[in-house]
């Protein structure tokens, strides 16, 4: 029971690491002014959201976007195929698919009794 038990705990740890790693990609990306990067660490809907509400390609769309420079990762919550990322200045939430942790939404902030407003998101 106690080696189900660390390999449980193993994996978990596994997909924080990834999806920390995922976080700090983007941001430095991010603020490094590479939006091309930057589209490329978005999920499909997201990107295809930035890029209809923008009405041009990513890249474009996100210099016109007011996404934070998120700062220093804090801490990262994993929720099966689920991460929150908190920042010292952004929370980010991702998805794990299979090529990896995608940005799903950025530039959240929380809402007293509401959910996160964020500044891009997938539909």
């Amino acid at each position: 029971m106690a080696v189900v038990l660390v390999g449980g705990c193993g994996a978990v740890a596994e997909r924080r690491d990834a999806a920390t790693a995922a976080t700090e990609r983007f941001e430095r990306a991010l603020a490094s002014r590479q939006y091309a990067e930057v589209c490329r660490a978005l999920a499909d809907v997201t990107r295809q959201e930035v890029e209809q509400s923008t009405a041009g390609p990513c890249e474009q769309g996100m210099r016109q976007e007011r996404v934070p420079a998120g700062g220093r990762v804090v801490h990262v919550d994993v929720y099966g195929r689920q991460a929150r990322a908190v920042l010292t200045e952004d929370t980010l939430f991702l998805s794990l698919f299979p090529d990896g942790w995608r940005v799903m939404a950025a530039g959240c902030t929380p809402q007293p009794d509401q959910p996160y407003q964020c500044e891009i998101k997938g539909g």
